[in-house]
């Protein structure tokens, strides 16, 4: 068989494939012998039909098409082995089906074009000495003051008010029906229409401003027990429902009881009763350490996805479809999975317009990803990066443990994930050594300068295992 190649773009390999006579003809044969074994042609037993029978009752082009489709598949099989080319998915036929029908003679020459995808070639322009700038997120001391006063909050006790009028801060019991506020021209007797499911009894509700719809709390403030008042609002826009999006409303009140927190004292029996700690003193240091984590941890992010989205402006990879359509295809799994463990169900969710419009929002992300993927490990190699047995094997350890002893856990898969992952940390962590990196305020870059993938992993929803699926090293 004699196979001419050609590279083509979106990595994929040209191939123009010569059939020989005696193939054509041989399978010619053979499909007139199969055909002949099998068909129900009255006056006639199976496999006793006279050729030109045969011929006549079921034409010669549906005998030449049913040929053609074998020497195809058979053609295309043969050269990709032939030729050695390592393809991935599977090949497209260039030729027109048409014309290769008006063409085919048996017992003459054939020629099929055809297409298949490779990997792509990867080709890192620089990938050492990146300048580049990520947010540094520092720790605040604040944080530790406001988880302890959250903790103080739901732990409070409350204690009826009297004597005074409703303040920010209380709690208080009202009852309440909403309507929609009367329009501009409407008569003062018409009767305000009712907002659907905007009534309830003795509703108990924080004096705080985001706890309600704009205008209802600070309706409230100033009121005293036993006391009605018609209050203005307005709900936001947007709005959880539509209908009601940016409507003002008129809401009577009745306040019924009031209430104002105790707090428990912020001292050691309250860390107790909080934590595992004796002291506040230990609480407190407990909780530093823990949000100077957080922050650190969220530089080192950063700092990781900055450098990722630096190394792509210096790396040319023409992608084929066929790991476009895998990586979303892996992309919508992921998503689906996800959505039914949360107990939604999935085929009512995923119907074919919404698949249609989740594959076309999906392709830019899994084209970064598949990118990453592709220029971190043509670097792990061009830098012999390796992982040791012991590194793999501790990490397995370590998260094996975390399991259930009743969880069985598929340990060759989970090695597996372990070496991607550890191997992508590796080779991350050498490039942000040889690479030099500015660190500024947080908030003081703007998306397209940070990063790119926050925006993607915001439209793209991720299961737990999703967040470092982008940046992983696949096995080639």
């Amino acid at each position: 068989m004699k196979v001419t190649q050609e590279r083509l773009p979106a990595s994929q390999i040209g191939l123009e494939i010569e059939i020989t006579p005696e193939i054509t003809k041989q399978t010619y044969e053979q499909v007139i012998k199969n055909l002949a074994s099998t068909a129900n042609i009255p006056g006639f037993r199976k496999g006793k039909v006279p050729r030109p029978i045969l011929l006549q009752r079921l034409g010669t082009t549906r005998i030449k098409v049913a040929a053609l489709e074998e020497l195809i598949q058979d053609g295309i099989e043969q050269a990709v082995k032939q030729e050695a080319i390592p393809a991935i998915g599977q090949p497209q036929l260039r030729s027109s089906f048409e014309d290769l029908i008006k063409n085919y003679e048996p017992g003459k020459p054939l020629t099929i074009s055809a297409a298949v995808d490779v990997e792509p070639e990867v080709n890192l322009v620089q990938y050492t000495d990146l300048l580049f700038q990520a947010e540094e997120v520092k720790y605040d001391p604040e944080r530790v003051d406001s988880s302890l006063d959250k903790e103080r909050q739901e732990l409070a006790t409350l204690i009826p008010v009297e004597g005074r009028a409703a303040q920010i801060g209380d709690i208080a019991v009202v009852d309440f029906k909403g309507s929609f506020a009367r329009v501009e021209g409407e008569e003062e007797t018409a009767e305000l229409e009712p907002i659907p499911g905007a009534e309830a009894t003795d509703f108990q509700v924080e004096l705080q401003e985001d706890k309600f719809i704009p205008g209802f709390i600070a309706g409230i403030v100033g009121m005293n027990p036993e006391e009605t008042k018609e209050i203005a609002a307005q709900f936001p826009d947007p709005y959880a429902n539509e209908d009601l999006a940016g409507k003002a409303a008129t809401f009577t009140v009745t306040l019924k009881e009031l209430k104002e927190k105790e707090l428990p004292e912020l001292n050691d029996d309250l860390a107790q009763e909080i934590s595992d700690f004796e002291t506040l003193e230990e609480l407190r240091a407990s909780l530093v350490e823990q949000y100077q984590k957080e922050a650190d941890d969220k530089t080192e992010t950063n700092k990781q996805e900055a450098l990722l989205t630096e190394l792509l402006k210096h790396v040319e990879v023409d992608l084929p479809a066929t790991l476009i359509q895998q990586e979303v295809d892996a992309m919508l799994t992921q998503t689906a999975i996800r959505l039914s463990q949360q107990g939604l169900d999935v085929k009512k969710l995923f119907t074919q317009d919404i698949i249609v419009q989740l594959r076309e929002r999906s392709r830019t992300e899994a084209i970064e990803r598949i990118k990453r993927s592709l220029s971190l490990r043509e670097i792990g190699k061009r830098e012999s990066i390796e992982l040791t047995p012991e590194e793999i094997a501790s990490r397995v350890t370590e998260l094996l443990e975390q399991y259930p002893e009743e969880q069985e856990v598929d340990e060759d898969k989970l090695r597996s994930i372990v070496q991607n992952e550890l191997l992508t940390e590796k080779i991350i962590d050498w490039l942000l050594e040889h690479s030099s990196v500015e660190l500024v305020p947080e908030g003081s870059l703007s998306p397209t300068e940070e990063t790119e993938v926050a925006e993607l992993d915001a439209d793209a929803p991720q299961t737990e295992e999703e967040s470092s699926d982008s940046t992983e090293v696949t096995e080639g």
